[in-house]
């Protein structure tokens, strides 16, 4: 018998380093189907935004994908962030 593994969601964030913290980078979360966080890692980038994220991404991980356009949001302490739903390709 064969069991699939239940669904999972993989979501690319990046950020604008609004209070100058020097630390500029791209996270990866994996949560299950409940919305639930499973994991996460990220890597550094050398700009702010989304075109960074995207070339950083696709040299640190050359296998995924963003699935959809970056969604732009505000965080409580006035952070402008970024979200965008990805995927891992076979090569």
């Amino acid at each position: 018998m064969t069991t699939s593994a239940p669904p999972t969601r993989l979501t690319l964030t990046c950020y604008v380093d609004t209070h100058g913290y020097g630390w500029r980078h791209v996270d990866l979360f994996e949560h299950d189907a409940d919305g639930r966080e499973l994991g996460w890692v990220h890597w550094q980038v050398g700009a702010d935004g989304p075109d960074a994220a995207d070339a950083a991404t696709a040299r640190m991980e050359p296998h995924l994908r963003r699935t959809g356009p970056w969604r732009h949001r505000v965080g409580p302490s006035g952070t402008d962030f970024w979200e965008a739903d990805a995927r891992w390709v076979r090569p």
